[in-house]
């Protein structure tokens, strides 16, 4: 009779335990887990550990050539944008590979990628657009922070260069945000690409002037401005003849400065052309209007 009742307990205890290591198994999918533990995929796990360490060497690799590239011709804040999109880049790639790596299907994930980027790309087309062109606008290198541009009829100095548009303050210290998708699609020009800049003057003389005079005070001009360029024969001033005029005979004095001597140089050629002229008494032609008062007779 004891031994039946001890049986009885021990077969109770044996249940007993079978079935809680079930319950655990059931709960914590124990045997789902064991089937992954296997060699094969104990040696994807390995695969997977060395490319991650491979591509995150290239990953390094670019990020630094991109960094060094960027911050010439960027602001830290941009620089640090694009840093940022280069990561999250490398993170869902990695993320892609090791899911593909242990069988996970991708083509529902691309699918709704794919679903999700048309969708966005119909209600953000300016601001991709935008951002596609500030691409262009980084790896052009055709301005940098401080140069003096034009674009689209508007030009100021380059205070900033984003990814989606570049900033510039106006003469008249206004403002103004450009779009990259304007400086792509239209004519940029930079006044401060080069050291020196160029200035045409155009004056003129009346018909009955000696020439060979004007010709002669005319080259006088140049010396008469310190901010010209008189050293450097590439950049050597020249008095060119060029129309006639409906008053007078037009001429060009042609200079050359350094880009920060510009504006200074466009008064000073004005103000000594007026001076010289004055003073070897050559007449520049202008309009008049002659007034004539007429007393009615009654």
């Amino acid at each position: 009779m004891e031994e039946s009742v001890i049986a009885e307990a021990a077969n109770g205890a044996i249940a007993l335990a079978n079935g809680t290591a079930n319950e655990v198994k059931s709960l914590f999918h124990l045997d789902e887990l064991s089937a992954y533990f296997t060699w094969a995929n104990l040696a994807k796990v390995i695969t997977s550990v060395v490319a991650i360490l491979i591509f995150w060497m290239f990953y390094r690799i670019i990020r630094h050539f991109v960094k060094k590239a960027a911050s010439k011709t960027l602001q830290k804040k941009t620089v640090s944008l694009i840093v940022k999109a280069i990561s999250y880049c490398f993170y869902v790639l990695i993320v892609m590979y090791v899911l593909g790596l242990f069988g996970i299907k991708l083509s529902a994930i691309w699918g709704a990628a794919g679903i999700a980027g048309v969708a966005i790309g119909f209600a953000a087309q300016t601001s991709v657009s935008n951002l596609i062109s500030g691409l262009f606008v980084v790896t052009d290198k055709a301005m940098k922070i401080g140069d003096f541009i034009e674009v689209d009829g508007i030009s100021g100095t380059i205070d900033s260069i984003g990814i989606i548009s570049i900033k510039i303050h106006t003469g008249d210290n206004q403002l103004v945000r450009i779009p990259n998708s304007t400086i792509i699609n239209t004519k940029l020009k930079n006044y401060s690409a080069f050291p020196y800049r160029r200035y045409i003057f155009e004056t003129s003389v009346d018909y009955d002037s000696d020439f060979d005079k004007v010709m002669e005070v005319a080259k006088t001009v140049p010396a008469r401005c310190p901010t010209v360029v008189l050293d450097n024969p590439e950049y050597s001033p020249k008095v060119l003849w060029t129309t006639h005029g409906d008053s007078g005979v037009n001429l060009n004095i042609i200079v050359w400065s350094k880009k920060e001597d510009f504006l200074q140089t466009k008064s000073d050629i004005a103000i000594n052309t007026l001076k010289a002229f004055n003073e070897a008494q050559i007449n520049i032609p202008f309009n008049r209007m002659d007034v004539a008062i007429l007393n009615e007779k009654k």
